[in-house]
């Protein structure tokens, strides 16, 4: 278990172990939420990451005839 302080600017530094197991960069968002009194850090994915992340999905869009 690691520890973090929060700075006086309400900052904390990933420790560097945990930045290398999920593979963290600067500048890259996370989402923070709120769950069962606790924070929880979620890395967002990159747009190219999330290609084919469901097989077999639909994707043909029937469009009417005016709007083509």
């Amino acid at each position: 278990m690691t520890t973090v302080t929060l700075s006086t600017k309400y900052q904390i530094v990933i420790p560097k172990e945990i930045r290398e197991l999920f593979n963290l960069h600067a500048g890259q968002k996370l989402v923070a939420l709120p769950w069962d009194g606790r924070i929880v850090l979620v890395p967002v994915p990159a747009a190219g990451e999330l290609q084919g992340f469901v097989p077999g999905i639909d994707t043909e869009v029937v469009r009417e005839e005016d709007r083509v």
